[in-house]
């Protein structure tokens, strides 16, 4: 048994007592995608009306662009169900979305010369939201904000924890116990989760007008692939380099995983310090607001990171402190692409190896991170992004260098026995085979998305927006012809109207003033405040009952 002072991990086989509460984790997934025209450009079309108000929506709505759509899933145990949920998504919003396409890629293509910001209607919680991502264009350009990915959710069953606090002989509160575990688990994502853009990274090459509208000192770095594609040779997601998701202020500011104590106090901070450029900018200029405020973030959700904890916030509630008045519910992972062979943007194998990598970071030893701990993550991670798949390359595992097949087959060969559990004595060993076939992928890396993409792109001659655009049209299609059970589309069609009548009434109703709601709604601090929070604009949930609630971050 590893150290109890860290609420977390263990050595030696799973115990049997809590073999059974393992298959009844929760799953959900929220995936964006970008609406585009045939030729490729983002669309500058407004959110369709046959697809609901995206502010009251459960399940699909946008995140930062007018054209960015973020398709929602509930948690559930079954994970067919979850992607067969996914799936069934996209077919009703393929048949609602006219000539228009779904991306099928992480990175945008196409011309990037006009990129609207999502909108919500008139009421305080729709304003507020359009101003966050109105501040995010100042703080970080527009052209970052429509990179899209998938965030796989996951969390143990309720009845799975306090089995696992007395096998774990702890004998404090269960909240404290359980957050301690799900912050080891999320530092064991962090220092293991390399792992998922190399397995699953699809963003090897960008396009000319992506490279453009960057203008980064980074794109220096990218090779030439054709007249309008750029790309290098091993990357494996370009979407978690220096040219995707980077912040150079963000990395001025250091937010602890050790505890959930110091992660809600660091943020706090980042929340509430003014940043000089951003006072530059300035919160309002006249009657014209710019962004919230001029903090280094504008609210808890503008930290960039691979994995959150999270906590379903209740009407009037700020996430942290949701978080810290009733602990973790859930993970919320969020390095993986869009992968572009597969029509829902992510497999049903990709979700089991997730779920059982999950477990992996949850009963593993999970010591505390200082700053040598936090440099290794980040060069890791960009290492492989950048070159993952270089058969030489070798990763930082507490000072010592290693090679990243040797680390990874270690890590998977690890996963046997909690696969094995996942699998619950069926004979189809779904888990297993889904960890057999990334652990084909270590041993082979041309068998990874990344490698799959610049082969078919130079055995093809096809530039990046070429591959995209036809595996883009190639699932309207099949989307379009799958056909949606009669049931299923009444569901969604009572959903969409219900979200429509929701979005008139809160447009319509008599509110306070907008400088006092944003005042109110920042002054919180345990109290409820008198106003409507953005994280429940929705009646109903994403995620079903006894799940996490639907996404509705700002």
């Amino acid at each position: 048994m590893s150290d109890k002072s860290s609420c977390a991990g263990r050595e030696g086989p799973i115990d049997k007592s809590l073999q059974p509460l393992l298959i009844h984790g929760l799953k959900g997934i929220e995936k964006e995608g970008l609406r585009i025209t045939p030729r490729g450009s983002i669309s500058l079309s407004p959110h369709p009306v046959q697809l609901g108000a995206a502010l009251t929506h459960p399940h699909i709505t946008t995140d930062y662009s007018e054209a960015l759509l973020e398709l929602i899933t509930p948690a559930l145990s079954d994970e067919s169900k979850m992607l067969g949920f996914l799936t069934d998504l996209h077919k009703y919003v393929c048949v609602n979305i006219n000539d228009e396409l779904l991306l099928a890629a992480s990175m945008p293509i196409g011309d990037l010369g006009e990129i609207s910001i999502a909108r919500y209607g008139t009421s305080n919680v729709g304003r507020m939201k359009h101003l966050y991502r109105q501040g995010l264009s100042y703080r970080y350009g527009r052209c970052m904000q429509i990179i899209a990915g998938i965030h796989f959710n996951y969390s143990l069953p309720e009845a799975f924890w306090p089995q696992y606090q007395q096998v774990m002989k702890h004998n404090g509160d269960l909240q404290s116990f359980t957050a301690h575990a799900y912050m080891g688990m999320i530092r064991n994502l962090q220092r293991f989760g390399w792992l998922i853009p190399y397995l699953f990274g699809s963003s090897p090459a960008v396009s000319k007008s992506f490279m453009d509208s960057r203008n980064s000192a980074y794109s220096a770095a990218l090779e030439k692939f054709d007249e309008t594609s750029y790309y290098k040779p091993f990357a494996t997601s370009l979407r978690m380099s220096e040219l995707g998701y980077a912040s150079p202020v963000q990395a001025m500011f250091h937010i602890s995983f050790n505890n959930l104590d110091e992660y809600i106090g660091d943020l706090s901070r980042a929340t509430s310090i003014p940043y000089l450029d951003y006072e530059r900018v300035g919160t309002k200029v006249g009657d014209q607001y710019r962004q919230l405020n001029t903090n280094f973030l504008q609210i808890e959700n503008e930290y960039y990171t691979s994995v959150r904890p999270k906590q379903v916030t209740r009407p009037n509630e700020r996430p942290l402190q949701a978080l810290r008045s009733r602990g973790i519910q859930y993970i919320e992972v969020r390095s993986l692409d869009i992968d572009v062979f597969e029509p829902a943007g992510i497999s049903i194998e990709t979700a089991r190896f997730l779920e059982a990598f999950s477990l992996l970071c949850l009963f593993s030893r999970s010591p505390a991170h200082g700053v040598k701990q936090y440099e290794e993550i980040n060069h890791n991670t960009l290492s492989v992004a950048n070159k993952g798949r270089d058969p030489a390359l070798k990763l930082l595992n507490n000072g010592r260098k290693v090679l990243l097949r040797d680390w990874a087959s270690m890590l998977c060969e690890q996963m046997q026995e909690i696969c094995e559990v996942l699998d619950n004595g069926n004979s189809d060993k779904r888990y297993t085979r889904a960890l057999h076939k990334q652990m084909e992928v270590i041993r082979y890396p041309d068998l990874t998305s990344s490698a799959r993409m610049l082969a078919e792109m130079r055995d093809q001659r096809l530039s990046i927006t070429d591959l995209v655009l036809q595996k883009s049209r190639e699932y309207k299609s099949y989307f379009q012809n799958s056909g949606l059970d009669a049931s299923i589309k009444k569901d969604f069609d009572l959903q969409v109207e219900a979200s429509l009548e929701q979005q008139e009434r809160l447009n319509n109703a008599t509110e306070i003033p907008f400088d006092k709601y944003l005042s109110d709604y920042f002054s919180q601090d345990g109290a409820a405040s008198k106003i409507y929070s953005p994280e429940h604009v929705s009646p109903g949930s994403g995620y079903g009952n006894n799940g996490h609630a639907a996404k509705r971050s700002c």
